[in-house]
């Protein structure tokens, strides 16, 4: 290998590894499709979002090498009922619904046709707030409309070849009586099938523990679908699809990709999908993975109150899906708001960093935008920043935009503002730890007892004050003069400058946090220390 190569494959991001994989694997051509897929079975949380971006990159991977690229993001919607999360309102309803369909099983939110949909809908509308845009197919329509049926049909001919397959997996081998279909019973509608013969053709006979028997042929009654294991690879061959990861879960020695590859070939005489393993990703200080069935779950939605979309796509973006991260939402968000601006002065050459890293921090910027890329360097309002000016102005979002007017100055900037504006406000509101939050106060605290020195310095600041405007180099010297002139400890008059402000010990840095507030606003507080 040349030593351009070298640094070309040293720099190239994981996305567009994989999308070169796809084109080398599965032919140069001019359209390919990427697949994503989950069953609806509860919550769809942020760790299951990254099966979505991760497709979503290696799609604009492939676009950037001048390919069409079909995202299809399946629902599997037909599957069974198991579980009644944890965080289901009306639970004793739900657990009525149990071994039905997910497709059957009532919204108990009462907001949507079915509980399918209530947890689909969810997903819909908040993925195209950063970028994503899939084709949604519903597997229970798929499966009603019969257009899976010839694929049953097929799946029950090679029924021997499948076990045998399976049989090479495991330790025990599958039941004689194994199909791979399966059937939620005409009368009470669930899987609870003890019996299942296929008697040729599209004819099958079940008995359910219901007690209801009979036979039907599944092309003309649709209540069959194949089985999860056998169900992936034919979807493969059926939508023609070239990439999908898998969780760690499913990317075990023996797990539903493995036999998946072996079933695809073997019995669809198609090589499965280029693949790439996702690990879990955890909430920081929350503890273990998240469980949709255990309802301890953080949502898209839910980390776009706190980071902006480009800051969602960068966290993926930045790190590779192999690596199992934490989501922050304590202290680190400021951190993270910083090396996502870091990134993007890089990216604009308005940085100094390596070619190599400047390469590659490019590459993740470009994946991390929503939409196109911005021209110039935007502006980038600093969160730290942000929340101090939101709770200067209460809280109130249009007032706080204010206060960078100047600087947000082309639409795009304006939304940064807006954007980061309402994440700073809801991070102070539901996540931020104590020490960032304060409220300016509107009279002096009957609690704060000050010593004479401290009153001394203060109503001295009060009259420097009123006699000119600082900025905050002088304002900050000026506090020292004051502290040596009254002959106060510099610790004490912070201690009482914060007391008398925000009822607090501590705070952010003093005189820019008095110009931030207003001398003025800040004088006529001091005006009442008696």
């Amino acid at each position: 290998m040349s030593q351009d190569s070298k640094d070309k494959t040293e720099v190239m991001h994981w996305a567009d590894k994989a999308a070169e994989r796809v084109i080398e694997i599965k032919g140069d051509r001019k359209q390919y499709t990427v697949a994503a897929g989950i069953t609806p079975s509860g919550t769809v949380h942020i760790g299951n979002f990254r099966e979505i971006i991760t497709v979503d990159l290696v799609k604009r991977a492939l676009e950037s090498k001048g390919k069409k690229v079909r995202f299809i993001y399946s629902w599997d919607d037909y599957d069974v009922f198991r579980k009644v999360p944890a965080n289901m309102p009306k639970q004793d309803v739900l657990q009525k619904y149990l071994r039905k369909s997910i497709v059957d099983v009532p919204d108990t939110f009462g907001c949507h046709k079915s509980y399918a949909e209530h947890h689909e809908k969810e997903v819909e509308t908040s993925i195209p707030n950063v970028g994503i845009f899939p084709e949604f197919l519903y597997q229970a329509k798929k499966y009603h409309a019969g257009e899976y049926d010839k694929e049953m049909k097929h799946a029950l001919e090679h029924n021997n070849t499948i076990k045998s397959i399976l049989n090479d997996f495991r330790t025990e081998e599958v039941d004689d009586n194994w199909v791979p279909i399966a059937v939620f019973c005409a009368s009470c509608g669930n899987d609870t099938i003890k019996k299942l013969d296929w008697l040729g053709g599209y004819k099958i006979r079940y008995a359910c523990e219901c007690g209801h028997e009979e036979e039907i042929e599944f092309n003309k009654k649709h209540i069959a679908k194949l089985k999860w294991r056998v169900d992936w690879p034919m979807r493969w061959n059926f939508e023609k699809v070239d990439f999908e990861p898998g969780g760690k879960d499913h990317s075990t020695v023996g797990g539903s990709y493995d036999t998946g590859k072996v079933i695809s070939k073997k019995v669809w005489n198609y090589d499965a999908p280029e693949y790439v393993m996702y690990d879990f990703i955890i909430v920081k200080g929350q503890g273990g993975k998240m469980s949709s069935s255990k309802g301890n779950v953080t949502t898209l939605k839910d980390t776009l109150d706190i980071y902006e979309p480009e800051i969602v796509r960068y966290l993926f973006a930045s790190t590779r899906p192999n690596a199992e991260f934490a989501i922050s939402f304590d202290a680190d968000v400021i951190k993270i708001y910083e090396d996502f601006d870091k990134c993007e002065r890089i990216a604009f050459d308005a940085e100094p960093a390596t070619d190599k890293e400047k390469k590659k921090q490019r590459r993740i910027y470009e994946l991390s935008c929503v939409d196109e890329i911005p021209k110039a360097l935007p502006y980038q309002p600093g969160f730290r920043h942000l929340t101090l000016i939101v709770q200067i102005a209460k809280h109130d979002i249009k007032k706080a935009a204010e206060h960078f007017k100047e600087h947000a100055k082309n639409e795009f900037d304006k939304k940064r503002l807006k954007t980061r504006l309402q994440c700073a406000k809801n991070w102070l509101e539901k996540h931020a730890p104590d020490e960032f939050k304060f409220s300016i106060q509107e009279k002096i605290s009957a609690a704060v007892t000050l010593n004479q020195k401290q009153k001394d310095a203060v109503h001295t600041l009060a009259q420097k004050l009123a006699e000119k405007t600082y900025d905050a180099a002088a304002l900050h010297g000026e506090f020292y003069t004051i502290c040596k002139e009254k002959g106060i400890e510099t610790q004490e008059f912070f201690t009482a400058m914060y007391n008398i402000l925000i009822n607090k010990n501590k705070g952010p840095r003093l005189a820019n946090f008095i110009i931030e507030i207003d001398q003025d606003i800040v004088l006529e507080l001091l005006k009442k220390l008696k």
